[in-house]
Parts: C-alpha cells; sequence; structure tokens
C-alpha cells in the first residue's frame, strides 16, 4: 500500500540555523522558507537525490511544532511521510485495521499541494506518519481523480512545483500559499 518515502521532517527551534546546516555543512540544495498558516508551521525543504528533508519551525502560538519543541528543545525528527496512490483507499484500510487517523479523518493539503493525513504515532512503533497522495507524471493522479488543488501543466522537478513557464514552486499554480483546497 505505502509507496516512496517522501520526507523525513525535523522539528528546529532556529530555522535559520538548521538550513544553513543543510546548506553550508553538508552542501545540500535548501528552498526558501515558506509559511503554511493551516498547519502552523514555517518549512524549508532539503533537495536530496533520494528523498527530502522537511525542516519544520513554529508558526503561531498554536502551532504543534511548539509543543513537540517544548518537550524536544533540540529539536529532533517529528514524522515521516510516505506516498499513496489512492489515500482515501488508504484511509479505508487502516481504519478497517484499526489504525488511527488523526483529525478530521478528511485529507488537508499538505506543504506540497497534494493531499496528505497524519496517523496516530501509538499505531506505528512510537512513529508520527503522513501520507501523502502520490502525484504520477503531472497528469493527475493514478484514481484519475483531480483536487482542487493540482492543475494539469504542472510537475515536480528538481526546484520544486514547475509549470512549462518556470513559474510556480512548491505548489500547483493556482493556489497560493497559506490557501488551502477542499479535497473530500
Amino acid at each position: 500500500m505505502i509507496g516512496r518515502l517522501n520526507h523525513v521532517a525535523i522539528a528546529v527551534p532556529d530555522l535559520a540555523a538548521a538550513a544553513a546546516t543543510y546548506r553550508g555543512t553538508l552542501g545540500a540544495e535548501v528552498s526558501a522558507p515558506e509559511d503554511l498558516p493551516d498547519h502552523g508551521v514555517t518549512v524549508v525543504f532539503v533537495e536530496l537525490p533520494n528523498t527530502k528533508i522537511e525542516l519544520l519551525h513554529p508558526l503561531g502560538d498554536n502551532s504543534p511544532i511548539a509543543a513537540f519543541l517544548d518537550k524536544n528543545p533540540a529539536g529532533g525528527m517529528h514524522h515521516i511521510c510516505y506516498e499513496v496512490d489512492d489515500i482515501r483507499a488508504a484511509r479505508d484500510h487502516l481504519a478497517a485495521e484499526g489504525a488511527r487517523v488523526l483529525g478530521s479523518g478528511k485529507p488537508t493539503i499538505g506543504a506540497h499541494g497534494k493531499p496528505v493525513l497524519f496517523l496516530h504515532p501509538k499505531d506505528f512503533v512510537g512513529t508520527l506518519v503522513e501520507l501523502e497522495q502520490a502525484l504520477r507524471g503531472g497528469l493527475g493522479f493514478r484514481t484519475g481523480r483531480l483536487y482542487p488543488a493540482v492543475v494539469v501543466g504542472f510537475f515536480h522537478g528538481p526546484a520544486g512545483w514547475q509549470s512549462a513557464a518556470g513559474g510556480c514552486r512548491r505548489r500547483p499554480c493556482g493556489q497560493r500559499a497559506g490557501q488551502t483546497a477542499a479535497v473530500d
């Protein structure tokens, strides 16, 4: 059911310092910070040849990352994200197996502009798991469903979301930073 590892998320108390470590010390390609108010985080993506690292920093007073950093002041691994071909089918299968889906159980739009769900860490050996709808070929999902936040003609290349004109990054063009779309 699960596909490739999409990213490993690390909560950090100092986003600029963490980005500098990955950029300077490790020589990685690091994105600019992006605020995601609906998720209460500011993110920076570290692009690797086989996956990504997502650096998370609290945004706002009610950020779940602030609570994580209260318990882990130096920061640390927050969650892992796997791709799935059909997020609704994955959710239904996991619920039937007794896994707990966090929140309302409805997918929301994540940092990559695709539907995501989170699974309770107690059901997955102490690890918070994020599932993300896989985008195949830039022309829609394998299920044939197009979500409102996905626009045909965009693809995820080495520099993030791109159009033929090279415009949008990290989200499909019709979606602005902080904007969400209904997916269920």
